[in-house]
């Protein structure tokens, strides 16, 4: 069974940083993409970065380039988000997300929230300003 526990949310003052951590179990995927999603109060879901292990490429929304960056460690089977220059628009539940998938192509078309199939329960991040 798959799982995935975030952790690393919290209360940030606006230009602060923070770092999410994703812990995996259960995957027995060849290939997959991994990622982070979020949603603000009434607002939808949507995506913020992820990872596909294909290729090892990234995608990371125009709203937080330069800002955020995913990364992973195999060895613990965790993947992080460091947030940095954070803004109180960041505000929201940030979700982490897989499917098996070899897709190599995230950069240009990042998976949806459609197209994940396993998803943890959430971690807040409010940032004030």
């Amino acid at each position: 069974e798959v799982q995935l526990v975030e952790s690393g949310g919290g209360l940030v003052q606006a230009g602060g940083s923070l770092r999410l951590s994703c812990a995996a179990s259960g995957f027995t995927f060849d290939d997959y993409v991994i990622g982070w999603f979020r949603q603000a109060p009434g607002k939808e879901r949507e995506g913020v970065s992820c990872f596909s292990s294909a290729d090892g490429s990234t995608y990371h929304a125009d709203s937080v380039k330069g800002r955020f960056t995913i990364s992973s460690d195999n060895a613990k089977n965790t993947v992080y988000l460091q947030m940095s220059s954070l803004k109180p628009e960041d505000t929201a539940v940030y979700y982490c997300a897989a499917v098996e998938t070899s897709i190599t192509t995230i950069a240009t078309m990042p998976p949806g929230p459609d197209d994940m199939d396993y998803w943890g329960k959430g971690t807040p991040v409010t940032v004030s300003s």
